[in-house]
């Protein structure tokens, strides 16, 4: 399987991935906790269906030493004993912001008082900004149908 373009050879593409990587830089520096950026890039993932954030992002948590039991259950989070409190309203955050589409209305009040409850303003900014950056390269990748299970932790590190 091929992509229907190739990103990184792209100059514009090229470009435009440098100042998302910049934002990802951004959050990897907040405040919001490492394990909760990866369960949210994951969780946003498999909501759209991308393969290749979903490769990406599992073996990253992984290689950084999230557990196999966790990354198995991102999926089923609400049914899942092994998220904290703070991360179960991440993740709900994190699927109502990503199925807005699917939601007349987007992101309910119960879900935001519930995150704001986990986290400062901080934190909730980078939460956001997260959720909208996790969705945006989904479906770029989405759009070119970009490969998935080649990726290797810290390619892009």
């Amino acid at each position: 399987m091929e992509a229907r373009l190739n990103l990184f050879a792209s100059p514009v593409a090229a470009k435009f991935g440098k100042h998302m990587v910049a934002a990802g830089k951004v959050l990897a520096d907040s405040t919001l906790p490492a394990a909760t950026q990866e369960l949210v890039k994951l969780r946003a993932s498999q909501i759209n269906g991308c393969g290749f954030c979903t490769d990406m992002h599992t073996k990253d948590a992984a290689h950084a030493g999230e557990s196999s039991t966790r990354l198995n259950l991102v999926a089923a989070w609400r049914e899942a004993t092994v998220f904290s409190d703070a991360e179960r309203a991440a993740l709900e955050l994190t699927e109502q912001g990503t199925r807005i589409a699917d939601a007349a209305g987007g992101v309910t009040d119960a879900a935001w008082a519930n995150a704001a409850k986990h986290y400062d303003e901080e934190q909730l900014a980078a939460l956001v900004c997260a959720i909208a950056l996790i969705n945006a390269y989904n479906r770029g990748n989405l759009i070119v149908q970009q490969p998935a299970g080649e990726y290797q932790p810290g390619r892009f590190a």
